[in-house]
């Protein structure tokens, strides 16, 4: 009887248990499941100059056990066999530096201990300071594990996104409207393919408004029926759905408006349709408006820009360079006659390298001009005009150098915005066969929004690993626009890196740049 009495509690405990786990919030079993703060030894890497949390800092022991910061420089850190005992932690950070010990290997000797703490200081090498991941899986992972406050209000995984690409940015409908290509989920390999996007406040914005850009963006996004990050340029056809060149301007009845260029893609290399969409308040998600023909070379593309010229308002599209733009009116971005070319190739000339050709005046100097119907300029094309011999390398519109070695630098996407402290247009840009093949980020500026633009700076750089397409948050400037935030995407494409950097990889990293620092100087 006895046993059948234990038995009998026994299986209803059981019962009551599995009930339990069937109702509790898995945010509620988290934290009872989870470890005691107390229960680890807390790391931080700090920069030592500004005494900031270092994100994205790999520490690795001896037998190659890797453990990578978090947004707040922290690691959480209780690994048996490895504590109460001395251990030596390899440092590597994209950027900083440590000291080198007599064999010439960086890192420092740590004693980790239950409840303990230790800090860790490296040199920034890279101009610009890294700040924090925007985002992705665990952006304040260890923070959570140790304690420690976050700004975040979901620090651990939002939308249930794991990785994003791309991201473009802009004002509307008073708030940020944030929009990232490609995304991953945790259910499966293949996420969403059609753009992803979230909305923010803007930064100080009353009681209730966005966060101070060097503490981070609390995003919210677009979700699904299961919470995860939705589709917001949907086409009934096959193929990944991008947008780019978002540009915000009251329509024809002066209500404000969003439109964007979309293309559909068969890989990443074909394009098999593109056109215009437009954004639809009611089911939050971009609509086709038109189809562009496959020879269309003047649309919006890439990185839009309001820049007004003699009292005419205009959108610049800047990939990289912003040499094709449009008036910011609604009907003159629906008609793609009304697109213009910054270029020499005479006017309604279609570019031929088979017949190279330039336009020159009277005196023989080349027109470099605005020119409706006149097929598009870029460097690639430039260069070959020089190697045929109808342009001289003096007559190069595009012709970027490294302000410190006078080296060319072939600029890969850009995004360009006036300068209030600087006053000059700026662009920041990502190089293409730099120290690793698209994982540099370079600062130049220039009188006009098309140029000329001389000279550059580099502002970040990576070792082996792609940090593409980035993108200035204009409207986060600040101390007058001597202070700049950035963010592009970090990922092991195209780099040949040997491994990827576990939960930030394929996701975005936000920096800041103070313009007046004194390296940020260009050659006269």
């Amino acid at each position: 009887m006895i046993v059948g009495m234990l038995f009998s509690f026994t299986l209803r405990l059981i019962v009551i248990l599995a009930a339990c786990l069937c109702v509790c919030p898995s945010s509620v079993l988290a934290q009872n499941l989870q470890a005691s703060p107390a229960a680890y030894f807390a790391i931080q890497v700090i920069d030592e100059d500004t005494g900031r949390g270092v994100p994205l800092v790999e520490l690795r022991t001896v037998n190659d056990i890797l453990f990578v910061t978090d947004s707040q420089g922290m690691i959480a850190f209780h690994e048996p066999g490895l504590m109460d005992r001395e251990v030596f932690f390899s440092v590597f950070s994209h950027g900083y530096t440590t000291p080198k010990d007599g064999f010439g290997i960086r890192g420092v000797r740590l004693t980790p201990k239950v409840g303990g703490s230790a800090t860790v200081k490296i040199k920034r090498t890279n101009i610009a300071q890294r700040l924090y991941r925007v985002t992705g899986q665990g952006i304040y992972r260890d923070s959570v594990l140790l304690g420690k406050p976050v700004p975040l209000k979901e620090p651990v995984i939002n939308g249930g996104v794991l990785g994003q690409d791309s991201i473009f940015t802009v004002k509307y409908a008073g708030k940020l409207y944030w929009f990232w290509g490609d995304t991953n989920r945790a259910s499966y390999p293949l996420g969403n393919f059609s753009m992803s996007g979230a909305t923010s406040e803007l930064p100080g914005k009353g009681p209730g408004g966005g966060l101070d850009p060097d503490k981070g963006v609390d995003l919210k996004y677009f979700v699904d029926d299961k919470g995860f990050s939705r589709g917001m340029a949907p086409l009934p056809r096959p193929g990944p759905v991008w947008l780019d060149a978002f540009m915000v301007l009251p329509d024809t009845a002066g209500r404000e408006g969003m439109l964007a260029h979309y293309s559909r893609m068969e890989s990443l290399e074909k394009r098999v349709e593109h056109g215009l969409m437009l954004f639809n308040d009611k089911t939050q998600t971009f609509e086709h408006v038109a189809t562009y023909g496959p020879d269309v070379t003047l649309h919006p593309h890439g990185a839009a820009t309001p820049v007004e010229v003699e009292g005419v308002k205009y959108f610049y599209f800047a990939y990289p360079y912003p040499l094709i733009r449009v008036k910011a009116e609604w009907g003159a971005i629906h008609d793609l006659k009304q697109y213009e070319a910054f270029t020499c190739l005479p006017a309604e000339a279609i570019y031929a390298p088979y017949r190279p050709q330039v336009e020159r005046d009277g005196e023989g100097k080349v027109v470099w001009a605005w020119k409706k119907n006149t097929d598009y300029m870029d460097e690639a094309r430039q260069r070959k005009l020089i190697a045929a011999g109808v342009l001289k390398e003096e007559e190069a519109w595009i012709n970027l150098r490294d302000a410190d070695s006078k080296k060319p630098v072939t600029a890969h996407a850009s995004s360009l915005a006036w300068n209030a402290y600087r006053k000059k247009y700026i662009m920041i840009f990502s190089q293409i066969n730099g120290t690793s093949f698209l994982g540099e980020t370079w600062y130049s500026e220039a009188d006009g929004a098309h140029g000329p633009w001389r000279w550059a700076k580099k502002i970040v750089s990576h070792e082996k690993y792609t940090f593409y397409n980035p993108r200035h948050h204009a409207f986060f400037d600040a101390d007058g626009g001597r202070t700049i935030y950035f963010e592009a995407t970090y990922t092991d494409q195209f780099s040949g890196a040997s491994a990827k950097t576990p939960r930030y990889d394929y996701n975005q990293i936000m920096y800041k740049l103070d313009l007046g620092d004194e390296r940020m100087k260009l050659a006269e």
